[in-house]
């Protein structure tokens, strides 16, 4: 008796996924801290609180994924890669992940309007800037003269950034804190 035959070949090899589209480990990265400074730049120009605090939320929620995707996948691959007297600027960036997320710990226990609430964002967003600024223009520069595979990092942390925000996000869309 024949069996049918089923075309799984045919849908496998055409159908695209994402991590076939991710852009490169430092282009996904770099386009994180692109969104994120501008939602900085949003919350330091509105007086509203309402915005405040959903912008607070975007910000908070995009920078834990970031960070997380970071440690996770990016900085044991850039550790690999980088000469041992290099990876002074991998234990730097872990430090600097650290105090932005304690201060995004206070953030996400208070409530828009409170006293300091706003100096936690704008000491925040100065953090953050900070290290952005080392890693664009001395981090990532040293990392791409490396033999690092930047796509295939780029497809791992494009997915793992698709499952932690689905993970991390509200039904409505918004973080959980």
């Amino acid at each position: 008796m024949a069996t049918p035959q089923t075309n799984k070949s045919k849908s496998t090899t055409t159908r695209k996924t994402p991590a076939l589209k991710a852009p490169d480990a430092i282009k996904l990265l770099e386009a994180d801290h692109k969104e994120v400074a501008a939602w900085f730049e949003d919350y330091d120009k509105t007086e509203s609180d309402a915005k405040k605090g959903k912008l607070s939320e975007k910000i908070c929620l995009a920078l834990k994924v970031h960070m997380q995707i970071e440690e996770e996948i990016f900085y044991p691959a850039s550790r690999e890669a980088l000469k041992t007297d290099q990876e002074e600027m991998v234990d730097e960036a872990v430090v600097e992940h650290s105090s932005a997320k304690a201060l995004i710990a206070e953030i996400e226990m208070m409530e828009v309007g409170e006293d300091l609430y706003d100096a936690k964002v704008k000491v925040l967003g100065e953090i953050i800037e900070h290290h952005v600024e080392e890693e664009e223009k001395e981090y990532f520069p040293t990392c791409r003269k490396t033999d690092m595979d930047l796509k295939a990092l780029g497809a791992r942390m494009a997915a793992r950034k698709e499952q932690l925000m689905r993970k991390l996000a509200r039904p409505n869309g918004q973080a959980m804190i």
